[in-house]
Order: structure tokens, then sequence, then C-alpha cells
């Protein structure tokens, strides 16, 4: 019983490090993707929830808006129009 209690207090704590380790690792090799040197095509510029299982998102794609419907089914295109552009307050 002792050598269980021992063991225990050895790889609890040994696994819950690798947990972390791992966790924070996936973290820096998403930041260093997302800042790659190339350039992004697609862009999503906001997004809604409706539902648990039903959201709505506004994709920019070559100078486009799209609205999307994203649910358990899949992506469903409702809506485009022409990308707004960003004006400069003075």
């Amino acid at each position: 019983m002792t050598w269980y209690i021992i063991k225990l207090l050895v790889l609890l704590p040994l696994i819950a490090a690798l947990a972390w380790g791992s966790l924070r690792l996936m973290q820096k090799m998403q930041t260093r993707g997302a800042n790659g040197s190339t350039a992004r095509s697609v862009r999503v510029v906001e997004t809604t929830m409706l539902s648990p299982t039903l959201k709505l998102a506004v994709i920019e794609f070559h100078g486009r808006e799209i609205l999307v419907s994203a649910s358990r089914n899949g992506l469903t295109r409702l809506a485009e129009a022409p990308a707004r552009t960003k004006e400069i307050e003075a």
C-alpha cells in the first residue's frame, strides 16, 4: 500500500506537468503559424451564436464578404456582398 502511494505522489505530478507542457507547446505552435509571412486570403470578420448548435459568420474572401451559417450539418452560404472599406476617421 505504501509503494502505491509513493508511485501516485511521483507519477501524478509528472503526468500533470506533461499535459500542461504539451498544451503550452500547442499554443506556441498555433501562434507561430498564425504570424507566418504568407498572405491570407480568408479572414473571419465577425461571428454570432444564434443557438448552441447554430452560428452565423461573416467571412471576407478576395474582396467579398460572405455570410454563412455553421451548424452540425455543415456550412451554408446565406448572402454575399462587396467587402466594406475601412474608413479613416479624422
